[in-house]
């Protein structure tokens, strides 16, 4: 990865060159500066983070009615989360019976 003199943007190659897509500057591309560039020395790939269940050992619960067909719950675990894209919290149910989720309306 090279970074533009002039701009300071990620620059991209083409055939033997460092071109600019902010500004169009061009330089020269070095290969020992390139190789530099690359390591791979104490790299490794740990697969995919592992997910948390949040509703797991959850000790909070409280008396809310579950809408999924056919459970006659009565008891949720509950978390807040944040709202995809705005700027509050929703909370979000699992039954405790069932398991199904849903969220406070």
């Amino acid at each position: 990865m090279n970074f533009c003199d002039g701009c300071g943007s990620m620059m991209r190659t083409e055939g033997d060159t460092w071109v600019c897509g902010s500004c169009g500057n061009e330089e020269p591309r070095d290969s020992e500066a390139e190789a530099a560039m690359t390591t791979q020395d104490e790299q490794r790939d740990d697969g995919a983070p592992p997910v948390v269940d949040g509703t797991q050992d959850a000790s909070e619960t409280m008396e809310a009615h579950c809408p999924a067909d056919g459970c006659d719950g009565d008891r949720a675990s509950y978390e807040m989360r944040p709202k995809p894209g705005g700027s509050y919290e929703v909370r979000v149910f699992t039954c405790v019976e069932c398991g199904h989720t849903w969220r406070e309306t």
